[in-house]
């Protein structure tokens, strides 16, 4: 996760660079027309140009125009929550899950977007980028690989770190809607819409004085398809997010009806 997190950063400086050498190259040009023009915040986006001049030299009026390139925004930091048929107090045949709730976490973040924006306070995008859930398990307990269901074992050996995180490729089809600026060229946000994962992989992680650090990869029956919704609200380029998954979050028979929610802070809207 640490090497995809340099990769994106890095690709978000390299665009910053060149689009503000694009924008000052504009700058020199403004008598002309341009089909495209570049802007950028944190990463680089084309959109259609729609501030065009009448005879006048007078703006039009804003129009629709097409969105879209690389980036690195809708920043998700925050706590995951797994909900046991309704509850979020884990069933008997599901207490081996018991986690730390301060330590069970989710983080993720967009590196592409796609889409039109109607006017300047509505627009629609696809966009694409990764995303982990950690959680952070009680018991000394190993999960199994393989299988047709989730088992684990319990282990003589206490671990200062048990950890179970899967990482998935996530594809948010958001709505965001905004306000008008104010005085200090803020505004606000509410982005609202479903998202499809697919699963890339699942991991234990395990700290102990008798066996050091220990890394284990497997599908743990995470779900390869799953599906939900996202709803952020946010001020300027900060704000907060919620998500939650309708379907299963293992597609083991024994964990039918546990789910999985996270809520948090988002960073990066634009």
């Amino acid at each position: 996760m640490k090497r995809i997190v340099f990769a994106a950063l890095l690709v978000s400086g390299l665009t910053s660079g060149l689009s503000s050498n694009v924008m000052a190259q504009q700058d020199t040009t403004a008598k002309k027309k341009n089909k495209f023009e570049i802007t950028h915040g944190i990463g680089i986006s084309i959109e259609s140009n729609s501030n065009k001049t009448d005879s006048t030299g007078k703006k039009s009026a804003p129009k629709g125009r097409f969105i879209g390139g690389i980036t690195l925004t809708r920043i998700d930091w925050g706590f995951s929550r797994l909900i046991d048929n309704g509850s979020f107090t884990l069933s008997p045949k599901n207490d081996f899950l018991s986690y730390r709730g301060a330590k069970t976490s989710t983080f993720s973040f967009d590196v592409i977007q796609f889409g039109y924006r109607f006017n300047p306070n509505f627009k629609v995008y696809l966009a694409g980028g990764f995303d982990w859930t950690l959680i952070r398990l009680r018991k000394d307990i190993t999960i199994q690989r393989g299988g047709t269901d989730l088992t684990y074992v319990e282990d003589n050996i206490h671990y200062s770190k048990n950890r179970f995180s899967n990482s998935y490729v996530h594809i948010p089809l958001n709505f965001e809607f905004r306000t008008k600026e104010n005085h200090d060229g803020k505004r606000f946000y509410f982005v609202v819409g479903p998202e499809v994962s697919f699963l890339l992989n699942g991991k234990i992680k395990q700290i102990s004085d008798e066996n050091g650090k220990v890394k284990t990869r497997d599908d743990y029956h995470f779900q390869p398809f799953r599906y939900g919704g996202t709803a952020r609200i946010g001020y300027g380029w900060i704000g907060l997010f919620t998500k939650y998954y309708f379907n299963d979050m293992f597609d083991s028979p024994g964990q039918k009806g546990l789910k999985n929610m996270s809520f948090g802070i988002t960073i990066g809207l634009n």
